[in-house]
């Protein structure tokens, strides 16, 4: 064999050693490749599955909530109204009887407003400005502090995940207000800075030191249930100042 002809099969497995390197180099990023997109798409799913998953445990919850406040409902307001109704149909007066028939037509619409609540429909039908309203007229109507909204625009058109959690952390935040602050004002104000738009919830309660909250998870879950629509939850709070809870709505 000549020089050249070595030369020249030299050049030849040379380029055939390369080349099934650069092949091999190739199938495994290939494979490397699709093995990501496999974990990737896994991620998603999970993501996915988790979001479902809180966004089903929150219908729950305020269906759970729905059912207690009808139950209370009943037996408090349209248990006494039909009560009343009774004992004026019992009387031989006439205008008792007016009396009773007012009373049966306030009844039927009191029934009416409680069939509403018994699904979700009206997650839809009410604003969040709306629901503010009613909650804080709710623990005002109690006597057990003053309430007040201070609102610089309406929160309409928001999608039924985001005012499934809104709502739900409202509820929390509040809940949490009445049983641990027992403040003498609550302020729930709607508005808009540098972060975007925002609930931000404030009372005048004994307040507390975050930094030593380590027993339960009530905190956590409301931010975590914030995260799930591209929210945030942020609480600044010290001993005999209050608290103050805001709530950044997804862009």
């Amino acid at each position: 064999m000549s020089f050249l002809e070595s030369q020249v099969y030299i050049i030849i497995f040379s380029t055939l050693f390369l080349g099934g390197i650069m092949s091999t180099f190739v199938i495994a990023m290939v494979f490397i490749h699709r093995q990501r997109q496999a974990q990737n798409r896994q991620k998603v799913d999970q993501i996915k599955s988790e979001h479902e998953k809180t966004l089903l445990n929150i219908e729950n919850e305020i269906q759970q909530d729905t059912l207690t406040r009808i139950g209370r409902e009943l037996h408090d307001n349209i248990g006494q109204l039909l009560s009343l109704a009774k004992l004026n149909f019992g009387s031989i007066k006439p205008e008792k009887h007016e009396e009773g028939k007012m009373i049966l037509n306030q009844t039927i619409q009191e029934v009416r407003s409680l069939s509403k609540m018994l699904n979700l429909d009206w997650v839809e039908s009410i604003s969040i400005n709306e629901f503010i309203e009613q909650q804080l007229e709710r623990i005002k109507a109690t006597g057990f502090c003053e309430t007040m909204l201070e609102a610089d625009f309406e929160l309409v058109d928001l999608p039924k995940e985001q005012k499934l959690v809104l709502i739900r952390v409202i509820q929390e935040s509040l809940n949490n207000s009445i049983k641990h602050a027992l403040p003498d004002k609550i302020l729930i104000r709607i508005c808009e800075n540098g972060k975007g738009k925002q609930i931000q919830i404030l009372d005048d309660g004994k307040g507390f030191d975050p930094s030593q909250q380590t027993n339960g998870s009530g905190m956590h879950n409301l931010k975590k249930r914030m995260n799930t629509i591209g929210g945030e939850f942020e609480l600044t709070s010290a001993v005999g100042k209050g608290t103050e809870i805001t709530l950044i709505l997804p862009n």
